[in-house]
């Protein structure tokens, strides 16, 4: 039996039983957050520090899911190299440095350096150099294993035992029922030991002189399958930051790069791609968290929009039921007092959102028409899901009619944007949609609003039978994402003047600002733990939603203070941010902890880096009208920044904010009337 939460004081009983922890993969998954890990999906590399694949835990070359190579140890002249050093050094290469110490070195210091870079499509190179000022002939061996046991089982710990390795071709070669693995040496190995899975050398080094030996692991499938057209992101030299933080520029470079390297092509159409959730846990389809990373990536590309907008509409519910118009989606935990909810009706309320935003940023008409028809099935289905309340309950035995505080925050960003969408595209049904949002605004500032001493708060969520659940949250965040209208204006939010003054104080406030960025529970509230990942550990995505929700309803000092937070925290993370980090009180000299379980790297953090260094300038493009409007912080809060390779209406766009706040545009497409 799931075991049941405590109830929130003042509400009873919680609205259902809290999920169930499996004792396979999301129960006891190993932990990652100090691996090495490369990434060019399909394609992944999981290391440990020291670059030695012993086969423990996760470690391995991957690809399409499957283990192909679970050990690779190497040694010099019959020693262990000793490690020194291990990075990443790009989304899909890493770097491993270390020393070897022979009997004819004359002191402490090794003449030896073995070099190891390791890439995610299943290359490994070798290289030793010498200082020695002699020649010197070294055995030199790597040996080899291999599982191939899929990623889920690896994870769960029901890898299976290492298969015998014949020797093939100038390397190894494994098989499993349809499944293989071939390992192909360069320079041939001078000696090759199947039952041991052991290649030899035997390597010459003259004076300062060097060798490499280079491993391809295969396994018969492209590591990078081929699909029409380039990828829809810029290269990170092409989008690019500069000014008085050097974390800027660092942070847009790895956001770019992660965010490239999880780019998987839709099988139905490889023209089509779409961000995977995150690695090593999440290498799948997870439609709200690509929904999210497309739209927070706008401002370098509406391709990815669009790709991930058409591989949603073609798993779209078909049909005349109630479900129809829906985008299926798994459903994701949500912390220790309320049930799992539901990615896909996530993703469906996202959906003419992201399709709105996109044609604003230049996404073209063309593109907007082949897509309408599916954003007009997520509204339909919306508008037979919403109750006589207007509210979006949920169904099911665990949750019934339960009303979500954050998922009303979807509807009203939906209705709103999906009714300029359909006005603006000459389709009917615009004004119900504004109707409707009014009415949900009007009912929610009322219902949803829970008075108190402090100034009150908004509750996570209502039962079935009206009753608030009075968690205080970073859910509550989304309450201020309102949306991007024509003409370069926001959508009006979700609350009152007054109540979106409270929220921004609470959110800005010491409960819910960890100093590293947003925690998803405040401290005080029960069950707050710091490394819960829905109660209480700094989710980055939540994060940048609260940066550019309080920077547009004017609460720059709030928004400010969880900017710089999350960019600490990035540095500290060598700049690729996981998808949540432990919401531990930052405190002089300490830095921040990592969560042992996060993707790292992880779509919507890597697109969220890119969101927050741009929300500084404020870019309110409305390519249709041939318009672009800046909006900056008045505060600099990152200095002097310059941000280039960015598109507005198809065309590179280039943005200077100076320190006293003043937003300049440098390039932008031919025509586009520029305001301020």
């Amino acid at each position: 039996m799931a075991p049941t939460a405590p109830p929130p004081p003042g509400t009873g009983t919680p609205p259902g039983p809290a999920p169930a922890r499996p004792a396979g993969p999301l129960g006891e998954l190993p932990a990652v957050h100090a691996a090495v890990i490369c990434v060019a999906l399909p394609g992944l590399a999981v290391s440990p520090e020291h670059g030695q694949l012993t086969g423990h835990g996760l470690e391995g070359f991957y690809q399409h899911g499957r283990r192909l190579l679970s050990r690779c140890q190497l040694k010099v002249a019959g020693r262990d190299p000793i490690a020194v050093q291990g990075r990443s050094i790009s989304a899909d290469r890493a770097r491993f440095l270390a020393v070897v110490r022979t009997a004819a070195d004359g002191g402490p210091d090794p003449e030896i350096a073995v070099e190891r870079i390791r890439q995610a499509d299943g290359t490994e190179r070798v290289t030793l150099t010498s200082s020695s000022a002699r020649p010197l002939r070294l055995p030199v061996e790597i040996a080899l294993g291999s599982d191939l046991a899929d990623l889920g089982a690896v994870a769960a710990g029901r890898a299976g035992p290492e298969l015998p390795a014949s020797v093939h071709d100038s390397g190894m070669r494994w098989t499993s029922g349809a499944a293989h693995c071939t390992v192909t040496a360069q320079p041939p190995p001078t000696d090759a030991l199947a039952s041991a899975g052991v290649l030899r050398w035997a390597v010459e080094l003259a004076p300062g002189g060097s060798c490499t030996i280079q491993l391809n692991i295969r396994n018969g499938r492209p590591a990078r399958p081929p699909g029409q057209g380039a990828s829809p992101l810029p290269s990170p030299q092409e989008a690019r930051a500069e000014g008085d933080d050097p974390r800027v520029a660092a942070l847009l470079h790895r956001s770019v790069d992660d965010l490239r390297a999880l780019l998987v092509r839709d099988p139905a159409r490889p023209a089509d791609l779409y961000a995977a959730a995150g690695v090593p846990w999440r290498c799948g389809p997870a439609p709200a968290e690509a929904l999210w990373a497309a739209r927070m990536a706008l401002p370098l590309s509406t391709r990815l929009a669009a790709g991930t907008l058409r591989s949603l509409a073609r798993l779209q519910l078909a049909g005349t039921d109630a479900e129809s118009g829906r985008i299926p989606g798994p459903f994701r935990d949500a912390g220790p007092y309320l049930p799992p909810g539901c990615t896909g009706v996530e993703a469906t309320l996202a959906f003419p959102v992201v399709l709105a935003e996109a044609r604003r940023w230049g996404l073209p008409e063309s593109e907007v028409a082949e897509l309408l028809p599916a954003a007009e099935r997520c509204l339909h289905w919306l508008a037979g899901a919403l109750g006589d309340d207007g509210y979006l309950a949920e169904s099911g035995p665990v949750a019934a009619g339960l009303v979500r505080a954050e998922t009303q925050a979807h509807v009203h960003r939906a209705a709103l944007l999906g009714a300029e969408l359909l006005s603006e595209c000459g389709r009917p049904g615009a004004d119900a949609w504004r109707a409707r949002a009014g009415a949900l605004r009007e009912r929610f500032r009322t219902e949803f609003w829970l008075d108190d001493l402090g100034g009150g708060r908004p509750a996570a969520a209502r039962t079935a039978d009206g009753r608030p659940v009075p968690l205080l949250g970073a859910g509550a965040a989304h309450l201020l994402d309102t949306g991007l209208l024509g003409g370069g204006r926001l959508a009006p939010g979700l609350l009152d003047k007054v109540q979106t003054e409270q929220l921004a104080r609470l959110l800005g406030g010491p409960a819910l600002d960890s100093g590293w960025g947003l925690r998803g529970l405040a401290v005080k509230e029960p069950g707050y733990n710091p490394f819960g990942h829905r109660a209480g550990a700094v989710r980055v995505h939540e994060s940048a939603v609260a940066v550019t929700g309080l920077a547009a309803a004017g609460y720059e000092k709030e928004a400010v203070s969880l900017l710089r937070g999350v960019l600490a925290a990035s540095e500290a993370f060598g700049h690729r941010l996981p998808e949540m980090y432990a919401g531990e009180q930052r405190t002089a000299g300490s830095v921040p902890v990592p969560h042992p379980a996060a993707c790292r790297p992880a779509a919507v953090a890597a697109a969220a880096g890119i969101q927050l260094l741009t929300a500084p300038a404020g870019i309110r493009p409305d390519a249709p009208a041939g318009a672009v409007a800046l909006d900056p912080m008045r505060s600099a809060p990152l200095g002097a920044v310059r941000l280039a390779g960015l598109s507005v209406a198809g065309e590179p766009f280039t943005v200077r904010v100076s320190r006293l706040g003043v937003g300049m545009v440098e390039q932008a497409a031919a025509g586009l009337q520029l305001g301020g």
